[in-house]
């Protein structure tokens, strides 16, 4: 593995008086990649339209899983697949710094759901992007039964309140690690790289690349505030000269800032490993609101190169809300592809597809959230099991499989 850009993320370091990064954990012995040499490292280049799909990590458990994924998106008319392979800091692939993901067994399962992936989407002809979680460290209500894993091997990773209290696992949503310090930064890129030097993938996207910090980990009205352990605020207040409270504009800036080193650290990782690749990140709909609440500059973002493919979560029903908030995107990402994200509502015919439509009218393309709104998969959500859900799904492909298909085939 090259490590030009382990020199480039020190120096970064550097930049901002931080201290030199903690060295990478041992890695073994390089995985082979999946393809053979012949097979070339990405996809054709991106038509001037993509038509993208998200499969979450709930929705496979079986190589046969993985392939129909795949297999069910090529056939509908998507070209493009951000297949999830790490969720909470657990992997969904052969991973060289993090445990296999619980979902799957919690140890090898005999396959490797990203390489299958990718073997798949090459023999259909679509573009395959690892999607990534970036900050979430652990899901749920109780804590992860391998003690390897970050939650008890870097307790202080995490985040820490004003009182000094460690923020509380969550029954549904995420714990999450601190990009504020440069150890986090350091050990997010190294699990990243890892990917990028073994699978030849067409993409990395980049999801939860903001605080991750809406109710239930910060309560409404509770005056929580995150990070606040100790190195966090000594450095702030060394570089900054203020506490946190004394200026809370210049608190907001200062965690956009250290959340865009880590953007940046990957960028020049990817450019390093693979720079074919495709670097994406799933956005917030409103770049204000999630400059303010997330921490997510992704004005600096845009103006720096760092992100190709800007893909903002625009799930709202509202096609007035929608359409504003592309004329804000499209504002901020300039030059750089925007493709916009969208779900299907069962509203109208005519108003669910006008999203699509404006999607293609107005930007680069469209992303659909997720799988499971189409096709059975092995998504345990109660909302997606059972009679009741498979029929919706069967009336759902039954409408919307010739439209997509028809979206797909237009120049």
């Amino acid at each position: 593995m090259k490590r030009t850009w382990i020199a480039a993320l020190a120096l970064l370091a550097g930049c901002s008086r931080e201290p030199a990064p903690a060295p990478a954990p041992p890695q073994p012995a390089p995985v082979v990649e999946s393809q053979p040499e012949s097979r070339p490292e990405s996809a054709p280049a991106p038509a001037s339209k993509s038509h993208a799909l998200w499969a979450t990590r709930w929705d496979y458990r079986s190589e046969a899983d993985v392939r129909s994924i795949v297999a069910n998106a090529a056939d509908a008319g998507f070209d493009t697949l951000f297949f999830q392979v790490r969720g909470n800091a657990t992997a969904f692939y052969r991973s060289s710094f993090e445990p296999w993901a619980d979902e799957l067994g919690g140890a090898d399962p005999g396959f490797d759901p990203l390489a299958v992936a990718i073997e798949e989407a090459r023999a259909r002809g679509i573009a395959l992007h690892a999607w990534v979680n970036v900050l979430p460290a652990w899901w749920g209500g109780a804590p992860p039964k391998n003690l390897a894993q970050l939650y008890h091997a870097h307790p202080d990773w995490f985040w820490y309140d004003q009182n000094g209290t460690r923020a509380p696992l969550q029954p549904r949503f995420y714990v999450s690690i601190n990009p504020c310090l440069p150890e986090v930064r350091y050990y997010i890129v190294s699990v990243f790289a890892d990917i990028l030097a073994r699978y030849p993938v067409d993409g990395l996207h980049l999801d939860y690349v903001r605080f991750p910090c809406e109710s239930p980990v910060i309560p409404s009205g509770s005056g929580i505030d995150y990070p606040r352990d100790a190195r966090t605020v000594a450095r702030y207040e060394t570089e900054v000269g203020k506490t946190p409270d004394a200026d809370r504009e210049a608190w907001t800036k200062w965690r956009n800032d250290e959340l865009t080193k880590l953007v940046r650290a990957i960028r020049v990782m990817q450019r390093e490993l693979r720079p074919k690749a495709a670097l994406s990140a799933a956005v917030g709909s409103d770049p204000e609101h999630h400059y303010k609440h997330y921490f997510q500059d992704v004005r600096t973002w845009a103006a720096e190169g760092l992100i190709d493919l800007f893909v903002p979560m625009n799930y709202t029903r509202d096609n007035e809300v929608y359409e504003s908030r592309i004329e804000k995107w499209r504002a901020v990402a300039g030059a750089h592809r925007l493709v916009m994200g969208l779900q299907i509502h069962d509203q109208e015919l005519a108003t669910d597809r006008r999203r699509f439509e404006l999607g293609l009218e107005r930007c680069d393309g469209y992303s659909l959230f997720a799988y499971s709104t189409l096709f059975d998969s092995a998504n345990a959500d109660p909302e997606l099991v059972g009679a009741q859900a498979r029929e919706q799904r069967r009336l759902r492909r039954e409408q919307w499989l010739p439209l997509l298909r028809d979206y797909a085939s237009r120049p």
